[in-house]
């Protein structure tokens, strides 16, 4: 069976994105090397609906995501739901920012299907996969315009021309870039997976949630309100093949509360950490709540917890 073509299931999306770029609050221009720039947080205003559709993008067409009301961490009752039937290549082959892009003092994490075109990371050869197009989108976690020589580090890792490059800027502070990376629950479960060794190929399918943060101008506060949404609002279902006591053993160790840094507001692990985000545990990054359904069984395994109080304290600054 062939795989999904990542970048062409997205381009639709893309330029529905663009169509509605008024609508949506965007700015689209023209940037080094003919790239297209798409501006959903930083000049531009952008919005919630904007950040999810940029979601959809970051997931290579191959998820849904949509937004629900739900009390359970009222009074913020907005939550972000995502879902897809290709986890592995939705959530790591996609959206999972793993695209480190540094020129000068500029700095962005890229997501999206323009990364299985490049295939930098380790994380693609054990995948097994990199595709080969004419046109690639990214989406970039900053509140930079990118400079030239990005781009040209983009074309040169994709052997894209620069004209069909479109890059979508979603500061971690925006509208849209708290909706976007909220809508990384499930991949966040994905990539814990793998950390604990569980063999990818049995993820056949997935579902999370998490609150919508509000936004906040301070940096730090928003990325600790973005993580918290996952690490103490995420709740995920995963649906895998093999042995019961596997998906057991998996849904034990997953949830965030297995981490040495678990019940502190994420900007307070940060600070504690003297701003070095490599000090802080990385089984943190995981949902609060799972539950594993071991789908050749018909049991399901459920481990961890949300934190409503935890998120209130978050959210309400």
């Amino acid at each position: 069976m062939s795989r999904p073509d990542l970048s062409r299931r997205a381009a639709g999306l893309v330029e529905a994105l663009i169509n509605d770029a008024d609508a949506l609050r965007l700015a689209v221009s023209t940037g080094p090397h003919g790239a297209r720039i798409v501006d959903a947080g930083i000049a531009a205003r952008g919005g919630l609906e904007a950040g999810r559709r940029i979601a959809e993008i970051c997931l290579g067409g191959l998820g849904q995501v949509a937004f629900q009301t739900c009390d359970r961490f009222a009074p913020w009752t907005t939550l972000v739901t995502v879902g897809t039937c290709e986890p592995v290549l939705a959530c790591l082959g996609s959206q999972y920012a793993g695209w480190q892009l540094a020129a000068g003092d500029f700095f962005a994490l890229g997501s999206g299907p323009g990364r299985a075109t490049a295939a930098k990371e380790p994380l693609f050869a054990e995948l097994g996969f990199r595709e080969c197009g004419e046109e690639i989108v990214l989406v970039l976690e900053t509140g930079q315009m990118p400079p030239a020589e990005v781009i040209e580090d983009i074309r040169a890792a994709t052997g894209v021309a620069g004209e069909k490059i479109t890059l979508i800027l979603t500061p971690t502070s925006s509208l849209a870039g708290g909706v976007q990376i909220a809508a990384r629950v499930l991949e966040v479960a994905l990539h814990k997976a793998h950390a604990l060794h569980f063999p990818l190929d049995r993820i056949l399918d997935g579902r999370g949630s998490a609150p919508v943060p509000p936004s906040a101008p301070d940096f730090i506060v928003a990325m600790g309100r973005t993580n918290d949404a996952t690490l103490y609002g995420g709740e995920v279902q995963l649906h895998v093949s093999g042995p019961a006591d596997e998906a057991r053993d998996l849904a034990q160790r997953l949830p965030s509360l297995t981490s040495r840094d678990h019940g502190r507001p994420f900007a307070e692990v940060f600070a504690a950490y003297a701003c070095d985000f490599y000090r802080i545990d990385p089984l943190l990054f995981s949902p609060a709540q799972v539950l594993v359904t071991a789908v050749e069984h018909g049991v399901s395994f459920t481990a961890g917890a949300v934190d409503p109080a935890l998120i209130a304290r978050s959210f309400a600054g």
